[in-house]
């Protein structure tokens, strides 16, 4: 828990709706990356945290996780297919660290679905 005392939520204008961005196109830039284990521990994935740059969704954040090291095949192919399309998109076709993915502009295709448990 933590210590709350002294905040007032009146005296605060609250922040922007987070409702889901709608489909769309939008240019965005790679902020933060990183590598993590995958739940099952056998294997990992990439964690993009991009940021929405013009438009009624500017600053707002989206993420993707890219499963390139994974026991099942066809998720790699589809997390290295797509890690290609960022690599094209921001012209850095060889990199040697994610960090040289951030900070350039791409367009993020953003598809929202509802799941089933939630």
């Amino acid at each position: 828990m933590a210590d709350l005392r002294g905040f007032d939520a009146q005296t605060v204008e609250p922040n922007d709706s987070f409702d889901p961005i709608p489909n769309g196109d939008y240019l965005c830039i790679i902020t933060t990356s990183e590598m993590k284990p995958t739940k099952a521990g056998d294997g990992a994935y990439l964690e993009l945290e991009l940021q929405v740059l013009e438009g009624p969704y500017q600053g707002r954040k989206l993420w993707d996780r890219l499963n390139l090291n994974n026991a099942n095949e066809t998720t790699v192919k589809i997390a290295r297919g797509t890690l290609s399309a960022i690599c094209r998109a921001v012209g850095v076709l060889q990199p040697t660290d994610s960090c040289e993915l951030h900070d350039l502009p791409l367009v993020a295709k953003v598809a929202c679905r509802k799941r089933d448990d939630t």
